[in-house]
């Protein structure tokens, strides 16, 4: 792109200031798996080729596919370079195959088909599911990925009994919408709003009490408005983030689940965990 720099600044902070509607594009798993069907995801499926690890060895490059417009997992800072929690872990798996991360900016649409390409070694941010894995392979889980309910921290909320008489607000026919009617007792009142904007705003300007959101979203609400004093309650649905790679690459996926382990052992992935979701790294993860 051939902005000038302030053009460019002011364009990355447009982008980061309406994450949250954009964050939600990315972060249902619902859109996620929806977006390519099983017939595709055969379609892509990769042809013979050579070995993973011996090709990143040669290049001395490792090409990680990354959303860029997902935080806190990816976004462009105010560098107007990459940044957050998957660029971190790339740059863990580039460091452990002592190659130079090349960063490729996917969207939900391309990456599967960039990755049976060989455009993209391996994918971040991917959930597991059963469609896809019949055509792509996945690493242990390196980061959460779940729906939570959020609160001022002066709220008292850690289960869904005490939701009893609170205001919630979730976007209307989501999965946060789901979970959270399933549990809530009958005295809680649901707000319902046509979007996840609707539903963040309604909770930033006090309209309600809490919110359910995916926590990247509550993430990024948690650090763009400390006046609100807003924290992490309790979760309610699962499916953290793997690393995703071509089938029969097992000495690249012995690499990458290796890495993994040891940065979560050492403490490595809870710091990043910390830095940017605002919450420790799960022990059942």
């Amino acid at each position: 792109m051939n902005r000038s720099p302030s053009v460019r600044g002011q364009h990355a902070e447009r982008r980061f200031a309406s994450a949250p509607a954009r964050l939600y594009a990315h972060a249902s798993r619902v859109a996620r798996t929806a977006c390519i069907g099983v017939a595709a995801l055969m379609a892509l499926a990769p042809a013979a080729h050579a070995d993973a690890i011996d090709t990143i060895a040669k290049a001395g490059v490792v090409k990680i596919g990354v959303f860029e417009d997902y935080p806190p997992f990816g976004s462009i800072g105010p560098d107007m370079q990459p940044q957050g929690y998957d660029i971190d872990v790339a740059n863990l798996i580039g460091k452990a195959l002592h190659a130079k991360v090349e960063l490729v900016a996917v969207t939900g649409d391309n990456r599967m088909a960039y990755l049976a390409d060989h455009k993209a070694d391996m994918l971040l941010s991917v959930g597991e599911t059963p469609e896809r894995a019949k055509v792509i392979d996945f690493s242990q889980p390196y980061a959460p990925y779940y729906l939570a309910v959020f609160g001022p921290k002066a709220l008292a909320v850690k289960n869904a009994g005490d939701l009893a008489g609170k205001t919630i607000a979730v976007a209307r026919g989501t999965l946060e919408d789901l979970s959270v009617s399933k549990i809530a007792p009958a005295s809680a009142s649901i707000k319902r709003f046509d979007d996840p904007n609707g539903a963040i705003s309604a909770f930033i300007s006090g309209q309600v009490q809490l919110l359910v959101v995916g926590n990247d979203v509550g993430a990024t609400i948690l650090a763009r408005h400390p006046a609100n004093d807003p924290e992490q309650k309790f979760s309610l649905f699962s499916s953290p983030d793997h690393v995703g790679l071509n089938k029969n690459e097992p000495r690249l996926m012995q690499q990458v689940n290796s890495t993994i382990a040891r940065a979560r052992k050492d403490g490595t992935m809870n710091a990043i965990s910390q830095k940017w979701l605002h919450a420790p790294l799960p022990a059942d993860l």
